[in-house]
């Protein structure tokens, strides 16, 4: 239990996925009260009650869809106080063979890898520079630094993802608001379960959570979870294309 004063709030977007609620315990650990946000949020009441017994600090619950970004400042508003870290940790994994029959499947992961995280990035942004100060978390994915045909989709919109928290980063990096980029590789939750993952690469939830704790101690730009995967996208963006496309990764 934390006997700390209260540091603030940290807001978990997509608080039930594993690695959302491995953030939300890594945080409370520190002496933060928590803000989990997602969807059926009072499915959520077992681990808002666990966290503020095992830590001590307040712990809110919040309706939150991703994909109804109309919707997205109202959410903000709505918030009991603006959180001093906020983390994206929404996402999707379509599959690519689904993805290329049906559109709308397409759709969905493209709007909840890309689109639905980048805007309420964008309206907390606003909030952040209003206050002069936050930092904002968006969790990406080595799938969007170079596009394959396994995951093409997934990873398009995780790479516009990527370049839409560069940017961020970049308009915000004088108005007192840090952008961290996390870019995990592999990890073990139920995204993956099923999935023959090689365990050197495959990070735990909380090992995600810790880095990315990490990072906003120390104003890191961009992480990769498990450093191997630095030196493997590295290699894989640099084959040429014309021995890329015979290849099958």
């Amino acid at each position: 239990m934390s006997t700390e004063a209260p540091k603030g709030s940290v807001l978990v977007l997509g608080a039930r996925s594993d690695i959302g609620l491995a953030v939300a315990h890594r945080f409370a650990r520190q002496g933060y009260a928590i803000q989990l946000a997602a969807r059926n949020c009072s499915s959520l009441a077992a681990d808002c009650a666990d966290i503020a017994l095992r830590y001590g600090i307040a712990v809110t619950a919040h309706e939150f869809d991703v994909l109804a970004t109309a919707g997205h400042e109202a959410f903000v508003a709505a918030l009991p106080e603006l959180p001093i870290i906020a983390v994206s940790a929404v996402g999707t994994m379509g599959k690519q063979d689904d993805n290329e029959r049906d559109m709308a499947a397409a759709i969905t992961d493209i709007r909840s890898n890309f689109e639905g995280p980048a805007i309420i990035l964008a309206v907390l942004a606003n909030h952040f520079v209003a206050r002069g100060s936050g930092t904002l978390v968006g969790i990406s994915s080595v799938a969007g630094l170079r596009g394959r045909a396994t995951n093409y989709v997934y990873g398009s919109a995780k790479a516009g993802f990527t370049a839409f928290l560069s940017g961020l980063r970049n308009r915000l990096a004088k108005q007192g608001v840090h952008v961290v980029t996390v870019l995990p590789g592999f990890v073990d939750t139920r995204m993956t379960a099923g999935m023959d993952l090689p365990a050197k690469l495959t990070a735990q939830p909380a090992e995600v959570a810790d880095a990315i704790a990490v990072a906003v101690s120390k104003q890191r730009n961009v992480i990769y979870v498990r450093w191997m995967w630095r030196y493997i996208m590295l290699i894989i963006r640099h084959i040429p294309e014309g021995i890329f496309k015979k290849m099958k990764i």
